[in-house]
């Protein structure tokens, strides 16, 4: 390992240790309510890498507690202006030319500096007003050696987070992918002009333009977009702006955009939405979420399926769009799914909450060993900020008195749209045939139950883990018997002092108290161990 990896694991593993290692190693031996707080706390410490690994997780819904969700999500950048000297060589090794050559004015302080990158205010030389976003020099190789040190610590410490069941070399290796997209600049320019496109035709919807020429994977430049923040209430309506006519229009262009498109702002907070010209300016297509068609199609299912309380549609289609990661009980899900289908029918529209419901979805399918894609964990996040944002501009308008009757609109045709004349001849060919058959099937039921022939099998499933666990619970009680047992027989030795002495004591009895001694520990130990004490 290089000198500056050494010193750079070291400083890992002492900002851990220092907020409590087992706050990042987790154990059940461990338990702490300020584990969240301490963890937040370690990445601040340890830097952009973390800082941008503890932003990540937070967009990751359903994977980890709420109370790490939460915290992780106060994570904030606090890194220094990168200097302008440096800026320039790295413009000039990008572009083979000097900023001041390539641009009429070039304001050397930020507008904006984070983790990954700043951005500069500028004016091309044709004069148009721009934003150039930098890659900070050497971030890129500072955050692949931080996952690395991250990855081997992973490995050799067996590392879990507490109360989650997150396997972290497989998150790391998410995170490293990530990190990998994000660091390159091209990606968001493609993401940018994607989303230009899908969108040219909604008139109250825009979007900067990027400057190919000043384009490459570490520096991004676009339009700079002029106005006011969506959540700036005051002047929005100073400037004779409706604010709830704003809030409609958010709504149905984050519905166009997951349901219709399948390709959407994963980041729509304030900062990234502008109101321009009576256009919603949507800026910074760095996070962006991607719905594949299938996974678009069951999700405008779901919703409808919501809106007409069909349970056993939600049902088929969560367990559809869904891995599963265990025996799944389908009489349990159902329950789970009516219960919150009325729950959710019989609250008022007011009050309720989209990013509510997705968030109960997302527990019923963990507690009945369903893994939802992990591209719903990034709608979510998209769908929780969206609400936010509506109920500072329009109070009063809720997400889900618009978002069914968006569906249902915009899904007229849903029944037609797999129709298969052939294969409906065929179903219906099928039947008529099986149905001529159905009453000698029921006059031989008929008589097997008579005669005495008829056999009911039962089949018990998922009973392998109560079995387990009730080996692991008579072992532990021979073992605690065998133990009392040399406890008594070492004290009645003892008593009587027979066999070899040492010290005038039995070697027999006090050496039986010493393995009585050694396996009580190891006993108490394993039932620690287990979380079932």
């Amino acid at each position: 390992m290089h000198k500056s990896s050494v010193a750079r694991l070291r400083q890992i593993v002492k900002v851990f240790v220092t907020y409590g290692f087992g706050f990042f190693v987790g154990s059940k031996l461990n338990k702490n309510q300020n584990s969240p707080v301490n963890l937040r706390k370690a990445f601040e410490e340890l830097g952009p890498t973390f800082i941008k690994i503890g932003q990540i997780l937070s967009t990751q819904a359903g994977t980890l507690p709420d109370a790490y969700i939460e915290e992780l999500s106060k994570l904030q950048d606090s890194v220094p202006i990168e200097d302008f000297t440096n800026i320039d060589k790295f413009f000039i090794s990008e572009f083979h030319k000097t900023i001041s050559d390539s641009f009429l004015f070039f304001d050397k302080d930020p507008i904006g500096s984070a983790s990954m990158a700043q951005v500069h205010d500028a004016i091309l030389n044709d004069g148009r007003f721009v934003i150039v976003k930098i890659q900070r020099p050497n971030i890129a190789e500072a955050m692949h050696m931080d996952l690395s040190i991250l990855s081997r610590i992973v490995r050799l410490t067996k590392t879990r987070l507490p109360d989650t069941v997150i396997d972290l070399k497989d998150a790391i290796d998410e995170l490293l992918k990530s990190i990998e997209q994000e660091l390159n600049f091209k990606n968001e320019a493609t993401n940018l002009v994607k989303f230009k496109d899908l969108n040219k035709n909604v008139s109250y919807i825009s979007s900067p333009y990027i400057v190919e020429e000043f384009c490459t994977k570490k520096i991004i430049t676009m339009e700079k977009i002029v106005g006011l923040k969506i959540d700036d209430a005051e002047n929005l309506a100073k400037n004779d702006y409706i604010l709830d006519d704003i809030g409609k229009k958010l709504a149905l262009s984050y519905f166009k955009q997951i349901f219709e498109d399948g390709f959407f702002h994963a980041d729509p907070h304030p900062g990234n939405i502008i109101i321009r010209e009576n256009q919603i300016c949507y800026i910074d297509f760095g996070m962006m979420g991607s719905l594949s068609s299938s996974l678009k199609n069951s999700l405008n299912k779901a919703i409808l399926a919501i809106a007409y309380g069909d349970v056993n549609m939600l049902v088929s289609i969560l367990m559809s769009m869904g891995i599963r990661q265990g025996y799944i009980n389908r009489n349990s899900l159902y329950e789970d799914v009516d219960y919150m289908l009325s729950m959710y029918l019989s609250t008022s529209l007011k009050n309720l909450k989209i990013s509510l419901m997705f968030k109960d979805i997302f527990d019923i399918t963990k507690r009945n060993n369903i893994q939802l894609p992990k591209e719903l964990t990034i709608l979510v996040r998209g769908i929780v900020i969206t609400e936010g944002v509506l109920s500072k501009i329009s109070p009063d308008l809720a997400l889900v008195d618009m978002i069914i009757p968006y569906i249902k609109s915009h899904n007229k045709n849903l029944i037609f749209e797999n129709f298969n004349l052939d294969e409906l001849l065929l179903h219906s060919f099928k039947f008529l045939r099986d149905s001529s058959s159905a009453p000698s099937k029921f006059i031989e039921l008929s008589d097997s139950l008579i005669s005495g022939r008829a056999k009911i099998q039962l089949n018990h499933k998922n009973l392998d883990q109560p079995i387990k666990n009730l080996h692991r619970m008579v072992n532990r009680m021979v073992f605690a018997i065998i133990i009392s047992s040399m406890i008594v027989g070492s004290s009645l030795i003892l008593r009587t002092n027979i066999g070899p002495k040492i010290y005038d004591m039995s070697i027999i009895g006090v050496s039986g108290f010493i393995i009585a001694a050694l396996m009580g520990f190891y006993l108490m130990i394993s039932i620690l161990k287990s979380g079932t004490l």
